[in-house]
């Protein structure tokens, strides 16, 4: 509370006004949102600046609620008429029958995940066009076959307060940044493309050289392979999916179809197999905020409900949701810390946090030795999902032929079409290789974006569709 006294004059008695009117109509529960969200952004082209921007958002959004019904209502304004205006606008679309007591607020005390101390808003961005003009020079000398480089930092200074009806008071710092490179390489006549990324909840200080050298050498060498690459052949395959990026298929096929909104409206495949086996019993999903620095991570979510572990399948069986309090009500369970939203113009539903696998008990090349013929998938792109059903298609950027129990040829131009719960019940073997991937991945959903992590171990499926030659 103390940033948003010190730098706007948001007062106790405001709040406690503005809870008042939002519930005046008769609200079960109310909220109110305040945030402050400085982005910047510098992208190069071939070592010049090519796009830069800066922008910042103030507001609060104000929620009242009455069973499902939600009233919801902002203000980008923190003058006490404009904020009370919004307040009686959120109680009006959700009105009830008797107002709740508004109970006396606590500081919620967070295990932290990320500094609080962490200021992207000093960032000086020569300092960040000298850190990417480096990248460029670094990436250029690693092969005479680059011909162009893309290479961008992005970074979001986000503060926000959470006051509710029901007691809470909370308050956190996230300090977001994400770096891309992207390159393309010439051989012969032929081009080819990719990159890499990485991203974080941390400082500028956390770009080290390291760090640095090992996205770069990863941008070169998955894109350099591509040239010797081979179009696999068609069909039901089995199917090896690698660790950690694979979990961009776990997120996208299977963890929407786990988010309790889509199951509380039966929109889900998963709404009717709550504690049923849905997987092989080594299989085990858990979503998480308590990942220190990941992207994906939270010290609460956005209606203040504290970052929490969450296991949603334990040794093949469904026995978790993700939730935000709406959903907690109505299926009677505590929220999971699971309700997110862009920014203060939204209100919060369950969305995922960093979304993993654990691992299994098998090595690697357990995984591969009995496949005649199959495709190991390393790196996605371009994923296309129907939440709720699971349906998916997914290009494959990077991945090798499986033949004869060893890996062969890298491909490319290769899809895999499939259903994940149906991917999920065919889950034979789940590898011990567990890899966490903080790429700057970025969930969408009700057209809302948040930023998410994910991971998973290597694990065979036994037959996936794979669109080949």
């Amino acid at each position: 509370m103390d940033y948003f006294y010190d730098k706007f004059g948001i007062t106790r008695a405001l709040i406690d006004q503005t809870l008042a009117r939002a519930m005046s109509r008769g609200g079960q529960w109310g909220e109110l949102f305040f945030e402050h969200a400085r982005r910047g952004s510098v992208s190069l082209l071939d070592g010049k600046v090519s796009q830069a921007y800066a922008s910042v958002e103030l507001g609060v959004g104000i929620r009242c609620v009455v069973d499902d019904q939600v009233g919801y209502a902002y203000s980008e304004s923190f003058l006490p008429e404009d904020m009370l205006a919004a307040a009686d606008a959120a109680a009006a679309i959700a009105p009830g029958v008797n107002a709740t007591k508004i109970s006396e607020r606590k500081q919620l005390q967070l295990k932290r995940y990320y500094d609080q101390d962490i200021d992207w808003d000093a960032l000086e961005v020569a300092r960040a066009v000298a850190l990417l003009q480096n990248i460029d020079k670094k990436t250029r000398a690693k092969d005479d076959e680059i011909v162009q480089v893309t290479v961008g930092l992005t970074w979001n200074q986000r503060a926000i307060m959470i006051n509710t009806s029901d007691g809470v008071n909370a308050s956190d710092n996230q300090p977001y940044f994400s770096l891309r490179l992207n390159i393309v390489m010439k051989h012969g006549d032929e081009t080819q493309s990719n990159g890499a990324n990485t991203a974080a909840l941390d400082s500028f200080d956390a770009l080290t050289d390291a760090k640095i050298d090992a996205l770069i050498d990863e941008a070169v060498a998955d894109t350099k392979i591509l040239f010797q690459s081979v179009k696999p052949k068609g069909g039901e395959l089995p199917v090896v999916l690698g660790a950690g990026a694979s979990g961009i298929l776990l997120h996208e096929a299977i963890g929407h179809g786990l988010e309790a909104d889509f199951n509380r409206k039966e929109q889900s495949i998963f709404a009717t197999k709550l504690n049923q086996k849905v997987a092989s019993p080594e299989v085990t999903i858990y979503d998480s905020g308590c990942f220190d620095n990941s992207r994906g991570a939270l010290d609460v979510d956005d209606e203040g409900t504290i970052g929490q572990h969450t296991v949603l399948v334990q040794n093949g069986i469904l026995t978790s949701y993700l939730h935000d309090k709406i959903s907690a009500r109505h299926y009677g369970v505590a929220p999971t810390g699971n309700g997110r939203r862009e920014s203060y113009k939204f209100y919060p539903v369950p969305r995922m946090r960093v979304t993993c696998m654990d691992n299994g008990s098998h090595d690697f090349e357990e995984l591969i030795k009995d496949v005649e013929y199959g495709v190991y998938c390393r790196k996605f792109m371009n994923g296309q999902v129907l939440i709720g059903a699971g349906d998916y298609t997914f290009y494959v950027k990077n991945g090798f032929l499986i033949e004869n129990g060893k890996l062969t040829a890298p491909i490319k131009d290769v899809n895999i079409i499939g259903n994940g719960p149906d991917t999920l019940s065919k889950i034979t073997m789940v590898g011990n290789d567990f890899v966490r991937h903080d790429g700057g991945w970025t969930c969408g959903k009700a057209g809302q974006s948040v930023p998410v992590s994910l991971g998973m171990p290597s694990v065979r499926v036994s037959s996936i569709t794979v669109g080949g030659v």
